[in-house]
């Protein structure tokens, strides 16, 4: 087997996920085409050095439809001979694309690939694409079907996680996230984005909120109670699933639940031939990759038997992994990793996270596996992984290390 090695990985700010937001100009296409050139001018490598661009997105609908991994490429300085490739495993899209990148390099398949994926929630819209597994009857009833924010409800109540330890570990996510960005510990890794004029629009995560407090949260009502107890009542659907449970506690509110933001990120994985031909240095290896299927009604428990998975399948233990990056799509979902791997807080999402920072779903698998390299780099440690919850029931994970 050929080892795979990261020699960068790179992302746009975050903007926020509305028509008011700093990127909402910016088409899904040209925002991943932006990542495609800033790693080609940052790394220097010409014409057909690539094999393949592989690249994730949640909803593949209107202009994030069709091969938007081969748009970004037409719409990029890199050379047409570059074909591309679009994927999804909804918000793990953007690391299944580094992963499916990094084992095609493992089994010869090519000296390097751009992996990543983007996500324009301001203008294409999470769920416009009429997903199957939420609108079909006939799927959806049989699996016990609810929405995200009910599952991460679900998981509070099965766990045993109260609103104040959601509102708590938020309060602590926005805490990290203004840290980091004050101490520049995202600087080499983001950049900014600019308009045809080459005028800056964002050079910083606009959807953080430094002065949240327990306060300010607290005031806010739990944001899927109503479709949890009135219509549609999927709280009845959960309870038919899992008749243990007297009721569901609704934990989760527009503060302690990830952002909807707009975003890309793009690593660069190549071999060692690669990187000597090119002039590179390898920064990190890919040391292992897995992927799970789980019950697709609690839906967000993936980073829990994936991991274990993962460090099953590399002969590794939870000991060996230095750092720790949890997507956060919910309190409830980092919290359960936590509990379960009894993982001090210390050595996870320790620059806080997508609460904070906003969860461009196709993108965040391949920003937190950046934002993990990075902090690698930073505290001279050693080993990392990464993983993220699935929509429908399915968990992701990256263990890298660095070189």
């Amino acid at each position: 087997m050929t080892d795979a090695y990261i020699y960068d990985a790179i992302r746009t700010p975050r903007g926020k996920g509305r028509k008011d937001g700093a990127l909402h100009e910016v088409s899904a296409p040209r925002l991943s085409s932006v990542v495609l050139d800033e790693l080609a001018d940052r790394n220097g490598f010409e014409g057909h050095a690539l094999e393949d661009v592989i690249w994730g997105n949640a909803t593949q609908v209107m202009e994030q439809g069709g091969c938007l991994a081969r748009t970004a490429v037409l719409g990029s300085k890199l050379d047409e001979r570059i074909p591309g490739l679009s994927i999804n495993r909804f918000c793990a899209s953007g690391m299944e694309a580094v992963n499916l990148a990094a084992n095609q390099i493992a089994g010869g398949a090519g000296d390097a690939y751009i992996a990543g994926g983007v996500e324009c929630m301001s203008r294409v819209a999470m769920g416009s694409d009429g997903a199957a597994v939420a609108v079909d009857p006939s799927i959806a009833m049989n699996q016990y079907f609810v929405p995200q924010g009910i599952s991460a409800d679900i998981i509070a109540t099965e766990y045993g996680f109260t609103r104040y330890d959601a509102d708590a570990f938020a309060v602590e996510s926005q805490r990290r996230a203004a840290a980091a960005w004050e101490d520049n510990r995202f600087s080499k890794s983001v950049f900014a984005v600019r308009d045809i004029n080459g005028l800056p629009l964002l050079d910083h995560d606009e959807y953080i909120r430094p002065g949240t407090d327990m306060q300010s949260l607290g005031a806010l009502n739990p944001a899927f109670q109503a479709m949890g107890e009135v219509m549609p009542g999927f709280d009845k659907v959960a309870l038919m699933k899992y008749p243990h449970l007297p009721a569901i506690n609704h934990v989760h509110t527009a503060g302690n639940s990830s952002g909807i933001v707009d975003g890309a990120a793009g690593v660069l994985i190549g071999n060692k031939a690669f990187g000597e031909k090119w002039g590179l240095t390898p920064r990190a290896r890919i040391k292992a990759t897995a992927k799970i299927g789980t019950d697709p009604t609690i839906m967000l428990t993936g980073p829990v038997p994936v991991t274990e998975k993962i460090l099953a399948d590399s002969g590794m233990s939870i000991g060996d992994i230095d750092l720790f990056e949890v997507n956060e799509a919910f309190s409830s979902v980092v919290l359960r990793f936590m509990q379960a791997f009894d993982v001090d807080h210390d050595r996870l999402n320790v620059n806080g996270g997508a609460i904070a920072m906003g969860h461009p779903l196709g993108a965040s698998g391949a920003i937190i596996i950046g934002t993990l390299l990075d902090e690698l780099e930073r505290t001279g440690q050693g080993t990392g992984l990464a993983t993220l919850c699935v929509a429908s029931g399915m968990g992701a994970a990256t263990i890298i290390e660095r070189v």
